[in-house]
């Protein structure tokens, strides 16, 4: 299901108001505290899809990225539940600060359900859509995820990014050409402020 412009905008005021209130007030949002949505219906908030929030200082540096790539709850649950980690539990970051709210932009990517890449190592790069597809990449105990956006914004081949995703999730770059691993790819849909809480844009949204 497309999501509209409005739409996303839409759930990036949900990712907004969850970081804002579990930063100062200390409490996760609940369903009857949502951003009011006037477009009609909601049904799109009720669907289950994975979600994955990003927070970003003003020099484009990363400050927090969190989701949750399949689609176990319904997008409205899942958009606050990857807002309120990428705040306060992605692992690389000290938890976010309220003197740091009105200076961090907010990115909301709705993923579509990841499915397996069927194909022989060498023929995984052709498989592998770069600016379209998100990668996981999943071996024994371990898995490591990296959004679309990431291939374009880091103007990575697909071999590279096959091997940054074996990397993320703990493994030798080279594991996928091994065929020891399991390589899922997925698409979003991606919505980002302009400025920190200024107008949304869906320009960087692939499916």
């Amino acid at each position: 299901m497309m999501l509209s412009l409005e739409q996303g905008a839409h759930l990036v005021s949900i990712a907004r108001k969850a970081i804002d209130t579990v930063v100062v007030e200390g409490r996760v949002i609940e369903e009857d505290s949502l951003p009011h949505w006037s477009g009609g219906s909601d049904e799109f908030l009720r669907r289950r899809r994975g979600a994955f929030v990003t927070l970003n200082k003003p020099d484009g540096e990363l400050r927090g990225c969190i989701g949750i790539p399949y689609p176990l709850k319904p997008l409205w649950e899942a958009d606050v539940h990857s807002a309120v980690g990428a705040a306060l539990h992605d692992p690389r970051f000290a938890r976010v600060e309220a003197k740091e709210l009105d200076s961090l932009t907010v990115e909301v990517s709705a993923l579509t359900e990841p499915e397996p890449v069927e194909a022989r190592p060498l023929e995984l790069p052709s498989r592998v859509r770069i600016g379209t597809d998100g990668l996981i990449v999943t071996g024994k105990d371990t898995s490591g995820l990296l959004l679309p956006q990431v291939a374009t914004e880091m103007g990575l081949t697909p071999e590279t990014f096959l091997s940054l995703t074996c990397e993320k999730a703990g493994l030798p770059a080279d594991a996928w050409l091994i065929g020891k691993v399991k390589v899922l790819r997925f698409q979003a849909e991606v919505f980002v402020e302009a400025t920190p809480r200024g107008s949304v844009g869906g320009l960087r949204a692939r499916v």
